[in-house]
């Protein structure tokens, strides 16, 4: 992910994978660096004028949904492009019978990939699309159902996909989950160590053989 400002980079803003564009001179946790150097990370340090050209994948969100989140996904898709955002939508385009595992790894790796900041994914009832997403590295995928959980999965939990159930909510409650979301920043201090600690228990066993207790 582009960051246009200074900042102390943890584990938990390493991307899964590709170049990740820092602002020169930012200061990095003992953690963020091995685990980019596990990752075969590119890191490209960059003076904020020139982060600010290359912005656009800080302003576009993935969005996607299965058969039972399609309508609501359509709706969710135009609010985010009446509030500015660049929309990749990865389907489905139509309502008919989908498999939600794939729509969500495919939001999900838009995001780990670096290629979008954010995703909101959509099924009937969340559920299975926030367990699919999760299982992409870097990825950390809430399932909210209202403001307060909308906001405590950005601030406390650094979500970067909101997963929704298309069939357990209204459009207004919908709507109000959504901007929530978009306008709670993660939050730093213990917020910050904590969502580290996720991306250390992923790396913990990212070749962990079941067979073996991991180190």
């Amino acid at each position: 992910m582009i960051e246009a400002m200074r900042r102390v980079i943890t584990a938990a803003d390493v991307p899964a994978a590709g170049p990740f564009r820092v602002e020169r001179g930012a200061l990095w946790t003992p953690s963020a660096r091995d685990l980019a150097r596990e990752r075969g990370i590119e890191v490209i340090e960059m003076a904020p004028e020139e982060l600010a050209t290359l912005a656009e994948p800080e302003r576009t969100i993935a969005v996607g949904a299965d058969h039972g989140g399609f309508a609501l996904k359509e709706r969710v898709k135009k609010l985010l492009e009446d509030m500015g955002w660049r929309v990749e939508d990865v389907g489905v385009f139509e309502e008919k019978p989908a498999d939600y595992p794939d729509i969500a790894h495919e939001a999900a790796l838009r995001v780990a990939e670096g290629k979008a900041a954010l995703a909101i994914i959509v099924d009937g009832a969340g559920i299975g699309s926030a367990m699919a997403a999760n299982k992409v590295p870097g990825i950390r995928a809430a399932l909210c159902y209202d403001r307060a959980s909308a906001r405590n999965s950005r601030e406390h939990n650094h979500a970067n996909v909101l997963t929704l159930g298309g069939r357990m909510l209204t459009w207004s409650q919908a709507e109000d989950i959504v901007r929530t979301w978009l306008a709670t920043p993660c939050g730093g201090g213990r917020h910050a160590a904590r969502a580290a600690r996720i991306a250390e228990i992923e790396r913990r066993y990212s070749s962990w053989n079941p067979q073996k207790s991991p180190e």
